[in-house]
């Protein structure tokens, strides 16, 4: 194995897990916040990635793993443990936890945009003559700094498209729980109770997979139009 693309993978690794902590922790957060002590008892507020791994080592493992040698970029999965009575009993706070998984990936998108421009400014980066997942910005010259540039180009990626594909509104996803929080109480949690019933699980992913195609490109595409004012990448 050419050794270039087991760092790459161990770069791309560290970006995953960065990303996926950040998400279910803030989940956690929230849950422990609006009364819900579930995954704060398993020490799930936390960026410390153990606790995740240890809940889920196969979407966080495994799948990431595989995906890259065989896609050349990372995806997976983890959970917070909540309390399905204190979701039915508080629907909106529920849909507040939702929300606040892909708003700490944005975070982490916001963070590594100012990381950009900070080594734009200092001259250490350059803009790319073309953008990807891992070149969203690179070195201005060879050495330390072209694992930098890799790694914040794939955290600003992946909590990009972490962030946008989870607020898809189908179940298993974020999004069909954040609906709860444009709706009344009890319509929040009719829809509740009908979006996640286990027959929509599977049919959820499907769509949300469909829909990833025509929402995440061009998502893409209008972030870096703010990241590179007048830049016309595409």
């Amino acid at each position: 194995m050419d050794i270039q693309i087991l760092l790459d993978g161990c770069m791309w690794y560290a970006a995953f897990i960065l990303a996926i902590t950040a998400h279910e922790g803030a989940h956690a957060l929230a849950a422990k916040i609006g009364g819900d002590d579930t995954a704060f008892k398993q020490g799930q507020v936390s960026l410390n990635p153990w606790p995740h791994i240890k809940r889920e080592p196969t979407g966080t493992v495994l799948v990431p793993w595989i995906s890259f040698f065989v896609a050349g970029w990372m995806m997976g999965w983890a959970s917070a443990p909540y309390n399905p009575a204190w979701q039915r009993r508080y629907p909106h706070r529920a849909a507040w936890m939702a929300l606040a998984g892909p708003l700490a990936n944005f975070l982490l998108v916001l963070i590594s945009a100012g990381l950009i421009h900070l080594g734009l400014s200092l001259g250490f980066f350059t803009q790319p003559a073309s953008i990807g997942m891992a070149t969203v910005v690179s070195s201005a010259s060879s050495g330390s700094f072209d694992a930098i540039a890799m790694f914040i180009s794939v955290t600003y990626s992946l909590n990009l498209v972490l962030g946008v594909f989870n607020l898809i509104p189908v179940p298993p996803l974020d999004g069909a729980t954040v609906i709860g929080l444009f709706v009344s109480k009890k319509k929040a949690l009719q829809i509740y109770n009908f979006l996640h019933s286990s027959k929509f699980g599977l049919i959820g992913l499907i769509v949300a997979w469909e829909l990833a195609d025509y929402i995440i490109p061009p998502v893409f595409t209008f972030s870096l139009s703010i990241l590179y004012p007048g830049s016309g990448y595409s």
